[in-house]
């Protein structure tokens, strides 16, 4: 080979070879671990809103973004886990719902980003700095459950007149319940109600729990977490068998006979958070992004079950219904 005709080879392949290392570099996607606070199937509504509104925004599972699935199935211990897991993956973001995961993926990381689609009362809870500039690594939506203690408490109370005794029904692991039912307590006591709390580690112990309520209480007010989420059904299903209403925060609490539900939008939340995402993969900083709060609330009315608890559904309260299940 004659030496220029080696000297262009050489040369061509010292260019061609960072080319290819690059092509080999930019063809790792971003990755985005989803720690899920409950399981796939409890989880699948939420998700799917979250995977379409980052569709909408360019980020194609498979194309341009991978995501890596791990449930907790409403386990603390099984989220602190989960969280350590994605850390090691060195995912780009990750994106939980939910007091227990959200600090579990904090205790396991100060620098990967990490955006909440649904936290209780995050300010509350510690977890960021303020909602205007959260700092750290932590970003994302509060649903202010606490603050809408009275509300839901006023709502009840213009749907059962009689409502005097007030069960509240909360996990005993959350810490958003722990101040969700500070909050219901102090509501109840404006209002003049009785209040009985009944707190419960396990599915295995909701059951018992309902047999302390038959004949003592007028209505249920029942604090959301991963794990009554997974109960949901049952809890709603003894509550009418006891013939109790229930108030709860959000429609899909509503399965399995629950009376009202008050609260924000959760399948809109998962979609803001894909924005969240999209901003931070973009190059965004989780201490410059505000946490949102929810500015409109939805109230639900469940007349099946109304009905079979005997309750006429005032006209009032029927007009400013956001959706009445019929």
């Amino acid at each position: 080979m004659k030496r220029r005709a080696f000297i262009t080879l050489l040369g061509g392949a010292a260019i061609a070879w960072p080319l290819a290392a690059r092509g080999r570099q930019a063809a790792k996607l971003p990755t985005i671990g989803y720690l899920g606070p409950a399981t796939p199937s409890l989880d699948a509504l939420r998700l799917s809103a979250l995977v379409q509104r980052l569709r909408e925004l360019g980020w194609i599972e498979g194309r341009t973004v991978t995501i890596e699935y791990r449930w907790a199935e409403g386990r603390n211990e099984r989220a602190a886990e989960l969280a350590a897991e994605l850390v090691r993956l060195e995912v780009d973001v990750i994106v939980t719902a939910a007091t227990a995961p959200i600090v579990a993926a904090k205790q396991a990381t100060a620098v990967i980003p990490i955006v909440f689609a649904l936290a209780a009362d995050p300010l509350g809870n510690g977890l960021i700095a303020s909602l205007a500039r959260p700092g750290g690594n932590l970003t994302g939506l509060s649903i202010q459950t606490t603050d809408l203690a009275g509300k839901r408490l006023e709502l009840m109370r213009e749907l059962v007149p009689s409502l005097g005794r007030l069960g509240i029904v909360a996990d005993a692991n959350s810490p958003s319940n722990i101040l969700e039912v500070e909050e219901v307590q102090a509501a109840a006591k404006t209002l003049g109600l009785e209040v009985a709390t009944f707190r419960f580690r396990r599915a295995e112990d909701i059951t018992p729990a309902f047999e302390g309520l038959k004949g003592r209480m007028d209505a249920i007010y029942v604090c959301a977490s991963p794990l009554v989420f997974g109960n949901r059904i049952r809890i709603n299903r003894l509550a009418l068998s006891a013939r109790l209403p229930t108030m709860h925060g959000n429609r899909e609490f509503l399965e399995g006979g629950g009376l009202l539900s008050y609260g924000p939008n959760i399948l809109d939340h998962y979609r803001r958070a894909a924005e969240y995402v999209d901003k931070i993969l973009r190059g965004a900083k989780p201490a410059d992004l505000p946490v949102e709060q929810p500015t409109k609330f939805d109230l639900i009315i469940n007349l099946p079950t109304a009905k079979a608890l005997g309750l006429e559904i005032p006209p009032t309260l029927l007009a400013r219904a956001d959706e009445v299940i019929e």
